[in-house]
């Protein structure tokens, strides 16, 4: 927090001029005493700031005199010791320059301030793979990047749902999600952009022709809008469930969606004490009723009837199964 106070007090004074104690203290939600406190530490580390006292006075640099952090927020310098996904950039080619990045920034940093900055990134750390599973393979991705960046056209082979099929594609932008790459792009000749799994991709080849971004696209927003519309056309029902308070928590097993959905709507039954009723939204009758079984015994299915009979379905399988004693060892 302190280097956080000190790079700010140093980036207003840069912007903005003379500012007196009171304003630097406003700006910063801090005190006035800890406002002079950090400006004492500035000058001891050599950063030439001086107080000019009177009723238009306030604290300035020397004219002329100018971070090497020019052109950084606070916030920016400090994610750059925060970045927590060395993977993925030297994925898309950038490990070097990362690591060149950090070590430019931190000799930017005055004296006193390196050890403080190289411990956020010693202390924090980002992992966006879940338990138990492994990034997928992605072979095009430094090929990709380089189209993305130079607004090159793409040519792909592609094994969709539907089957493989071959595209002409204008990508748009790249995006990391749970450790897997998507790539967002226009096929040629369509206007709305498409969600392509890098995985997915059997062949690749970037092609000499260009094409025009769309000035107001902006990806982020847009993988917002296309991710929740994807996850809202998945929740295609409903179902009512019967719960015991354990089975409330192991209701996170599946999904998000589905926690948030039976939290908001749980009520007491009314027919067996200390158990609860609660509805969920459901992908489909085969999908819900495999996801069920994660609930253990903790959960009865209540409603739609098709769910119900197919929860009972595959408990009855499982049940002969069991029954039948182990199969032979061959």
């Amino acid at each position: 927090m302190q280097a956080s106070r000190l790079l700010s007090i140093l980036m207003l004074l840069q912007d903005r001029g003379r500012l007196s104690a009171q304003a630097l203290a406003e700006a910063l939600e801090v005190s006035v005493r800890t406002v002079y406190r950090d400006v004492d530490r500035l000058s001891a580390a050599g950063v030439p700031i001086w107080a000019e006292a009177g009723r238009h006075g306030g604290f300035q640099l020397r004219e002329g005199w100018r971070t090497k952090l020019d052109g950084l927020t606070v916030p920016e310098a400090q994610a750059v010791f925060l970045v927590g996904l060395p993977g993925p950039a030297a994925e898309l080619g950038l490990g070097e320059a990362l690591a060149s990045a950090r070590l430019k920034l931190l000799a930017a940093l005055p004296q006193g301030w390196q050890d403080d900055a190289q411990r956020v990134g010693a202390r924090f750390h980002l992992d966006p793979v879940d338990w138990y599973r492994a990034s997928p393979a992605a072979q095009h991705l430094a090929a990709i990047a380089g189209a993305v960046w130079q607004a090159r056209r793409l040519w792909m082979r592609y094994d969709s749902w539907k089957g493989v099929v071959e595209r002409e594609l204008e990508p748009l932008g790249l995006v990391l999600k749970a450790g897997a790459w998507y790539l967002v792009a226009r096929a040629v000749g369509a206007e709305e952009p498409r969600i392509y799994a890098l995985q997915s991709m059997l062949a690749l080849q970037p092609l000499d022709g260009g094409f025009e971004r769309p000035r107001e696209f902006d990806l982020a927003a847009w993988w917002r809008l296309a991710t929740a519309r994807f996850e809202a056309g998945l929740q295609r029902g409903r179902a009512e469930l019967a719960l015991t308070p354990r089975g409330l928590k192991l209701m996170a097993h599946l999904g998000r969606a589905a926690d948030a959905a039976a939290r908001a709507s749980q009520r007491p039954d009314a027919e067996r004490a200390g158990w609860l009723r609660v509805e969920i939204p459901i992908e489909s009758i085969e999908h819900a009723a495999g996801q069920l079984l994660r609930l253990e015994a903790e959960t009865e299915v209540l409603a739609p009837p098709a769910l119900r009979e197919a929860v009972a379905a595959l408990l009855r399988r499982a049940a002969a199964l069991y029954r039948s004693g182990p199969s032979p060892t061959p």
